[in-house]
C-alpha cells in the first residue's frame, strides 16, 4: 500500500473465499501499519462498494499481504473505519505491491468517498504481549490507545513486561514508531461477544502501576468486516 493507499481489498466473493482458504499469513517481522479513514456523511455505501473494489485490483496484482478492515463500533469515531496490516520485517514494507498503480486504483475509487485521517506505523512488542503479533480474526477487537509522558517510555515498558505473566488470552502491544503523537502505545485484545467485553471491565484498564505515566488512554471497539478485508485466515471464536 501507498502512504494514502487503503486496506488491500475484494470484492464479497473473494473476501469469503481468501478468508476461508487463509489465503496470507505474514509473519516476517515486528512492523505494522495501522490506520483510519473517515467516510464523508451519508456516503458510506458508496466508500464500501469502492474500497470492495479496491480490494479487487490487489488481489488481481496477487499482493501477498493480509490486510484486516475494521468498522470502528463504540467509541468517538463511531463509523470509522481501521485498516491495518502486521507480522512485516522492514524490508517487506519497502516492497509493497506496484505501489503506483496501486495509488491510481485508490484515488479512481476510495479517495471520492472518505477523509484519511491517520496513518501510522508500529512495532510488536513481545516483551509486553500474549500472542504472535497478528491478532485473531475474531468478530470484535478491542483497541486501546494510551499515550505516555515524555521520557515515561522506559518505565511504562518494564511495569507492563513485570506482568506479562498475568495476561489472560491474546493482549497485543505495539509502539508507535511514526505517525502521530509520541510516545503513544496501542493494545489490541480479541472481544469476540459482548459478553466477553463485559466481563473484561471486571479488571482495570490498565495496571495501576502505570497510571502515573500515562496522560491519556482511549478504549474502542471495532467489528471486524469480512468484505473489507484481505487475505486473512478464518475467523476464529
Amino acid at each position: 500500500m501507498t502512504h494514502r493507499c487503503l486496506a488491500a481489498l475484494a470484492t464479497g466473493v473473494v473476501a469469503t473465499v481468501a478468508l476461508a482458504s487463509g489465503a496470507v499469513a505474514q509473519e516476517d517481522g515486528p512492523y505494522a501499519r495501522i490506520a483510519v479513514l473517515r467516510p464523508h456523511d451519508g456516503d458510506t455505501v458508496d466508500f464500501e462498494a469502492g474500497y470492495i473494489r479496491h480490494l479487487d485490483w490487489h488481489r488481481q496484482a496477487k499482493d501477498t499481504w493480509a490486510w484486516f478492515g475494521w468498522t470502528i463500533w463504540a467509541g468517538e469515531r463511531q463509523r470509522w473505519f481501521v485498516y491495518a496490516t502486521f507480522g512485516h520485517a522492514a524490508a517487506s514494507l519497502d516492497n509493497a505491491v506496484s505501489p503506483a498503480e496501486d495509488e491510481r486504483d485508490n484515488i479512481s475509487n476510495v479517495t471520492p468517498h472518505v477523509e484519511y485521517v491517520g496513518n501510522a506505523l508500529y512495532e510488536y512488542l513481545p516483551a509486553l504481549s500474549n500472542g504472535n503479533g497478528t491478532p485473531r480474526a475474531t468478530a470484535r477487537l478491542e483497541l486501546t490507545t494510551v499515550d505516555v509522558a515524555l521520557g515515561a517510555e522506559a518505565r511504562f515498558e518494564s511495569a507492563l513486561t513485570a506482568g506479562r505473566s498475568s495476561l489472560q488470552g491474546e493482549t497485543l502491544w505495539y509502539r508507535m514508531i511514526a505517525g502521530g503523537s509520541v510516545p503513544r502505545y496501542v493494545r489490541l485484545q480479541p472481544r469476540p461477544t459482548l459478553v466477553a467485553l463485559l466481563d473484561s471491565r471486571r479488571e482495570p484498564v490498565l495496571p495501576s502501576s502505570v497510571n502515573a505515566l500515562v496522560t491519556r488512554v482511549t478504549v474502542e471497539i471495532l467489528n471486524l468486516r469480512p468484505a473489507l478485508s484481505y487475505g486473512l485466515p478464518a475467523s476464529q471464536p
